[in-house]
């Protein structure tokens, strides 16, 4: 069944969406998250960023493979409070894969065939270890979340 584009809620199709909108963002994001580093410390960054592209586009793959319309990224984000430090950034960091997380449980929820709730155990567990070392470099306590994304 194809999908014009509009979230129609309670549909895996709908949830996937959800996360190519979430995965938009984080991406977006951690390019604040990896200009408020040091040199020296960007590389978790870069990989997270690189994560979230890769998970975004096998995601816009599948939609498109189901005749669905991907969620359009946005020309910007509005950050959820300023950048302004290494702890600020691992906070935003920490912020994002939360984000996703979310989204990801949603898929869970909604997911109709195997392969897609698999996919979304995967992306969730790797979301969680992403966040684990922001959290550890935020100072946070605990690092750990036993249920992410809810």
């Amino acid at each position: 069944m194809a999908d014009d584009g509009l979230l129609d809620e309670g549909t895996e199709t709908a949830a996937l969406n959800e996360v190519v909108a979430a995965e938009h963002a984080a991406v977006w994001g951690y390019g604040a998250v990896g200009a408020a580093l040091p040199g020296d410390a960007r590389g978790p960054a870069a990989a997270a960023e690189v994560a979230h592209r890769d998970a975004r586009d096998r995601l816009v793959a599948l939609l498109e493979s189901r005749g669905a319309d991907p969620a359009p990224r946005e020309a910007g984000y509005t950050l959820p409070f300023p950048v302004l430090s290494e702890v600020d950034a691992a906070t935003l960091a920490v912020a994002l894969e939360e984000g996703v997380s979310a989204a990801w449980v949603r898929v869970l929820d909604q997911a109709a065939e195997p392969a897609v709730r698999e996919l979304a155990v995967g992306e969730l567990g790797a979301a969680e270890v992403r966040a684990v070392g922001w959290r550890a470099a935020a100072g946070r306590i605990p690092v750990t979340d036993a249920f992410p994304g809810l």
